[in-house]
């Protein structure tokens, strides 16, 4: 009576070759440093421009800080996808050429410290007032108050949203494919064109992806646990 439910078209037979899977293998391995290096560098991008565009925000000076705000809000409301092609693509109209590792690393690094700004605010929101009238009574200048004062205590709080971003720029890095970087998906396509086989590609794509984000979280934790502890938090 049931037996339509148990037919091959329903249940299709997986078609896993192990000799294919180590063969394609060590590309794979090869594109995930590609994309480890691209994460990196675009984080790192995103960590310095995120706490400038935080500073900026809270200059005396309202020009700035509208003219920064409002860049900040801009980025953050376009998609990643449409700011990668806009600088690999569109830069050359204005004399700015730039290869598709460059031009997708400053993509990643300037959308994402957009994000970082906002956690990095938060943080120097968190930092008590009181903070800035010792400042002033020591006569400390505000650079040597940012400095030795308020962004040391405005980092522990902000560590939690700084790892989560670390993650999701690493997730975002398949996107850079687009513009011809040869990261992990890029790799894993250019794989199965080859020979019409996908399955093993993405499957281990999607396995790198998981070993790489679930250990990088778990170190976040612990890192923010660390300080907290070193803090006396």
């Amino acid at each position: 009576m049931f037996d339509w439910l148990f037919v091959d078209e329903w249940f299709p037979k997986f078609d896993w070759r192990w000799d294919y899977t180590w063969e394609i293998l060590p590309r794979l391995i090869e594109a995930t440093g590609n994309t480890l290096i691209a994460a990196a560098v675009g984080y790192l991008i995103a960590l310095v421009l995120g706490l400038v565009f935080a500073l900026a925000q809270r200059s005396q000076s309202r020009v700035l800080t509208f003219v920064v705000r409002e860049f900040v809000e801009f980025v953050r409301s376009t998609p990643l996808l449409l700011q990668i092609f806009f600088i690999f693509y569109v830069g050359p109209q204005f004399g700015i050429t730039l290869s598709p590792w460059v031009s997708g690393m400053i993509a990643i690094g300037l959308h994402y410290s957009c994000y970082l700004s906002e956690v990095y605010r938060g943080g120097l929101d968190s930092v008590p007032k009181g903070q800035w009238e010792a400042a002033i009574a020591l006569n400390m200048t505000t650079a040597q108050t940012y400095r030795r004062l308020i962004i040391p205590q405005a980092i522990p709080p902000a560590i939690p949203g700084l790892g989560n971003y670390l993650i999701g720029i690493f997730k975002d890095t398949p996107m850079l494919s687009v513009i011809g970087v040869a990261e992990l998906v890029h790799t894993a396509n250019a794989i199965g064109s080859e020979t019409w086989r996908y399955l093993e590609a993405y499957t281990i794509v999607g396995l790198i992806f998981l070993a790489l984000s679930l250990p990088a979280a778990v170190i976040i934790r612990a890192f923010e646990g660390f300080v907290r502890r070193k803090l006396g938090m």
